[in-house]
């Protein structure tokens, strides 16, 4: 049996993000791209490893993230399938799964 992990941090995209002038001018949205970026980064904050992502094997966007917005984003891991939620006053704007590597070798269940 392949053991989880979970791990839940907080996102926040400023309105100057060089992504959000050509992401609808005048009513700036964050991009889905920026969004999967911050799921990557976050892997590496947290497993302190470079995430590689080897695929996106589902991805649903609900509801759009405006700038300046907070939103829970929700990491699960389990063997390489990395399930990631992030949600904005209990509505959900986004789930998928990526398939994942680290870019230095790391066993990411260490025991205790």
């Amino acid at each position: 049996m392949t053991t989880s992990r979970t791990h839940t941090t907080s996102v926040r995209i400023p309105g100057g993000h060089p992504s959000l002038a050509g992401h609808f001018p005048g009513s700036p949205v964050v991009p889905a791209v920026v969004l999967l970026d911050c799921v990557l980064d976050e892997v590496q904050r947290w497993l302190g490893v470079a995430p590689v992502a080897t695929g996106l094997t589902q991805a649903k966007f609900t509801a759009p993230l405006l700038p300046e917005q907070t939103a829970q984003l929700e990491l699960t891991l389990q063997g390489n399938e990395l399930r990631f939620g992030l949600t904005r006053d209990a509505v959900s704007l986004a789930r998928g799964t990526f398939i994942w590597r680290s870019a230095t070798k790391v066993t990411p269940f260490a025991s205790d």
